[in-house]
């Protein structure tokens, strides 16, 4: 059993092909709570608007989510190309990092559903939390296991802590704002997400 826990997970090119597939139908499942107006329902123009604007919050936050994985696959990407070689250890920590991008689906159906409630914001920005939490855990046991490029500069290491216990913070900030309202908060976690998607070279925003 030992010398299978040595061997095993070491294949960073595999974990890299299994987090691929499992953005990839994570990013599909979204759009399937999308569902075109029933046409029996639908008599002019006039009601398809309506409908289709009744509609706008759940696609808002498919676009929400849309960006928050994207934000998410870049960053385990980004931390996969600087890894030269895995183990065991690091295999489930990005294993547990997967788990958790497999529930955005379903956080993003409970809150498009209950858009106002704060209990829905909150379970979606826990699932944002954990995100973030198990990709730091990854990246911080990879340095630690010297599992990372030996030329990689230590300014790059506590870089990548620092975006994301940075955009951590920032998302925590949007989820308070569920005290105010429900939109206040999507919106700012809608802006967070677009500042890191467009990463803009203005000011302070090129810091974070």
């Amino acid at each position: 059993m030992g010398n299978y826990n040595r061997i095993a997970g070491q294949n960073i090119e595999r974990i890299a092909a299994l987090s691929d597939g499992i953005f990839a139908v994570a990013m599909t499942l979204l759009v399937l709570d999308l569902h075109a107006p029933a046409a029996a329902s639908i008599h002019n123009n006039g009601d398809l608007v309506q409908t289709l604007i009744a509609l706008a919050p759940k696609i808002g936050v498919y676009v929400m989510s849309f960006l928050t994985l994207g934000i998410f696959w870049v960053g385990q990407q980004t931390q996969l190309n600087f890894l030269t070689r895995a183990d065991r250890d690091l295999a489930w920590l990005h294993l547990m990092f997967l788990f958790f991008v497999t529930m955005i689906p379903f956080s993003t159906a409970l809150i498009g559903e209950f858009i106002v409630y704060r209990a829905a914001l909150l379970i979606y920005w826990l699932n944002i939390l954990l995100l973030g939490a198990s990709l730091f855990c990854t990246w911080r046991y990879g340095v630690r296991a010297k599992l990372v490029s030996e030329d990689m500069p230590v300014t790059m290491h506590r870089g990548v802590e620092r975006r994301i216990v940075t955009a951590q913070s920032l998302y925590a900030f949007g989820a308070a704002l569920c005290v105010i309202n429900t939109y206040w908060s999507l919106g700012f976690i809608v802006l967070v997400q677009l500042n890191y998607a467009i990463a803009p070279k203005v000011g302070v925003l090129r810091k974070i």
